[in-house]
């Protein structure tokens, strides 16, 4: 029988879910194999809140990793277990400035800009939701594309790929949903382009999940 240890990690995520994705992204990028559960989100009042899921996530929110016999919720804390356990390729890079500046740039889109416009919020903002959407995106993005301009090379923090680049893709790709002009950053457009080349980001694509539905498979 297999070890909690040696058996492969398994995911629960939506598709869509941008939480989901940063940590989908992160697992292809150090080529770790694991299984995944789509929780969906809309379906039946929403499978998040079945007592079988609440047991795994109290939060009742996804993703949630079961990994080397223990079970994590909330995607930075599971991106960080995933980068002391397995550090190749690194996420964070080596000197205490640019990791502060990683972290810096991941806090500000994962608690300054993405539960504003979260599933749960946007549900209790009836018909003004678009407008909400858009107006915390927005003003995030301006002071995200002021960041950017001092820390970026190719990517956000200088030309490694790092937590904040996990961040950044699926930020942009609710911008995109919730149509946002993103003509007034450049920097940000410029960046996720060059992320989406990458296999990792391609394969983790929201576009490319067991649970898309058909209309909206790449």
């Amino acid at each position: 029988m297999l070890n909690s240890m040696d058996s492969k990690p398994i995911l629960y995520s939506y598709f869509r879910s941008s939480c989901s994705w940063r940590v989908r992204i992160a697992l292809a990028l150090k080529g770790i194999a694991y299984d995944q559960v789509p929780v969906n989100l809309l379906k039946d009042g929403g499978q998040q809140f079945s007592a079988e899921f609440k047991a795994l996530n109290p939060m009742q929110q996804v993703p949630a990793l079961k990994i080397d016999g223990i079970t994590l919720s909330q995607s930075l804390a599971i991106i960080h277990y995933l980068e002391e356990t397995r550090p190749n390729p690194k996420l964070l890079p080596q000197g205490p400035k640019k990791r502060a500046q990683v972290r810096m740039i991941s806090d500000h889109i994962v608690s300054g800009i993405q539960p504003l416009q979260n599933l749960s919020i946007l549900q209790r903002m009836g018909e003004k939701k678009m407008e909400w959407a858009q107006q915390c995106i927005t003003s995030g993005f301006q002071a995200l594309e002021q960041i950017l301009q001092h820390t970026a090379g190719r990517y956000c923090v200088g030309d490694e790929v790092s937590m904040a680049d996990l961040c950044l893709v699926p930020q942009v790709f609710n911008a995109e949903r919730y149509k946002v002009d993103l003509s007034p950053y450049p920097t940000i457009t410029r960046i996720n382009k060059a992320l989406l080349e990458l296999e990792a980001f391609k394969a983790s694509h929201p576009s490319r999940q067991p649970d898309t539905p058909a209309e909206l498979r790449a």
